[in-house]
């Protein structure tokens, strides 16, 4: 059966973001049998009252087709964000109607904010003494609501597990995606973003808030440079040679890439070749020395560092960990 997917509309729902579950979810197909067009998950949206109109933060309302009782069929519960908490927001304590609605929440189902949606989660008692983000301009204010959450206003997504919570707006379909990445793998996901035209992958330690995220009119940017390194990761990248790319100087270069991508060339790099070794260990039987070597580490030691730094595991634990969740599917 598909994984079921219920989305929690409240009054004064973004939109937005409301739209996520759905869109990225809702395109996730099998791509080991494109041609059966096996839906992977179901998405529904509720209400936390019977089925009904439900207010957005826009100049329109929507209507929802399910009540609170949805909630208890959910393998996944996700709550986007909402401009009308009330005393969520303020006081950080559930309203009844909230504190009804996630009594149907069966243990063990895995929950999902988006945006500010980790205020209902955190009234709720969910993220007490874990790691969570919300949106960067709300993110003192949390902290001081729920001083018992380990707060991060600087990554776009955390994945604790059974809790996941992300940043504002389209950090949530950062993290959407990587939870269809986390189920299904990363061909899946990279079909999904396909689809959906957005990039396939933003790391969730990505910082949420650049201050520079356009360079200024008339400005070269670094973009030929990255699309140049993405082609060749395998072989050796030097910083000057990224830089002869754009036709600057390696001080040059280094500020702009820094300004458009919110970490240094090396740091980038060394993603995308984590990156690259996660899809060579996902759908691969090649060795950890060719993975090392295909994704431009040389060496297994070293792609064992990378990876284990990146992703909490050795390659080999990775690969083993991501068969094993894919079989169950």
């Amino acid at each position: 059966m598909p994984h079921r997917v219920v989305v929690l509309a409240l009054d004064g729902v973004i939109p937005f973001e409301l739209g996520i579950p759905q869109r990225i979810f809702g395109r996730a197909r099998s791509v080991e049998a494109p041609g059966a067009d096996e839906e992977l998950y179901t998405v529904v949206t509720c209400s936390v009252r019977p089925p009904g109109p439900v207010r957005t933060d826009a100049d329109f309302s929507i209507v929802a087709e399910h009540g609170p009782d949805a909630l208890a069929t959910a393998d996944t519960v996700v709550v986007p964000a909402s401009y009308e908490l009330g005393p969520v927001h303020e006081e950080g304590r559930l309203t009844g109607e909230l504190a009804a609605a996630f009594a149907y929440i069966r243990p063990g189902t895995r929950l999902v904010s988006i945006c500010t949606g980790s205020y209902v989660l955190a009234a709720a008692g969910y993220l007490d003494g874990r790691p969570a983000t919300t949106h960067w301009s709300s993110a003192d204010h949390f902290q001081r609501l729920f001083p018992r959450i380990r707060v991060d206003p600087d990554v776009l997504f955390i994945d604790d597990g059974d809790v996941l919570t992300s940043a504002g707006v389209a950090a949530g379909i950062d993290l959407c995606l990587h939870i269809v990445r986390r189920d299904h793998g990363t061909a899946v996901a990279n079909d999904v973003a396909r689809r959906t035209v957005v990039p396939p992958h933003r790391d969730g330690g990505q910082a949420q808030f650049i201050r520079r995220p356009l360079p200024e009119a008339g400005l070269a940017t670094t973009t030929a440079a990255r699309a140049w390194a993405l082609g060749r990761l395998e072989q050796p990248i030097l910083l000057r040679d990224m830089a002869r790319q754009e036709s600057m100087s390696v001080r040059t270069f280094t500020r702009r890439f820094r300004e458009e991508a919110g970490i240094s060339p090396g740091q980038w790099l060394a993603r995308q070749r984590v990156e690259r070794a996660r899809q060579l260990l996902e759908s691969t039987d090649l060795s950890i020395d060719q993975v090392a070597r295909d994704s431009g580490f040389g060496t297994a030691t070293s792609l064992r560092q990378h990876v284990q730094a990146a992703l909490g595991v050795s390659p080999t634990v990775y690969r083993r960990t991501f068969r094993s969740a894919g079989a169950g599917h």
